[in-house]
């Protein structure tokens, strides 16, 4: 009997060892594990990057997917509607933060000057 029980706890052991690395695998190809800084595109996500389900607001595209970000509002870097606002240009910020439920959580924000190319 006592075989039985400890050969059942080995089992329930290791196919909870590998759920748990599968799982590991799984969230290291998920943007939320990004906590680093990083230079991605932002905008707004209904005038540029055609997010229909929210309104006219600041998103960052992160991997080609857009979300919108929480942190940090879309007037807080100037007048979006002026020539290189968000809603008629998509520029490019260094971030950190995390998707967290669709949406990305920003820590930190800083709007990169506009390019010499683009001017």
């Amino acid at each position: 009997m006592r075989i039985l029980v400890i050969a059942f706890l080995l089992m329930s052991s290791a196919a909870f060892a590998q759920k748990v690395a599968e799982t590991k695998k799984e969230k290291a190809n998920l943007p939320a594990d990004r906590h680093g800084t990083q230079v991605v595109e932002v905008s707004c996500g209904l005038c540029n990057f055609d997010m229909q389900s929210g309104g006219c607001d600041l998103a960052v595209k992160i991997d080609g997917k857009a979300y919108y970000v929480d942190g940090t509002k879309i007037d807080d870097h100037g007048d979006a509607h002026s020539e290189h606002g968000f809603c008629n240009a998509v520029r490019k910020a260094e971030v950190t933060g995390e998707v967290v439920d669709g949406r990305f959580q920003a820590t930190s924000f800083e709007l990169l000057p506009v390019s010499e190319e683009k001017k």
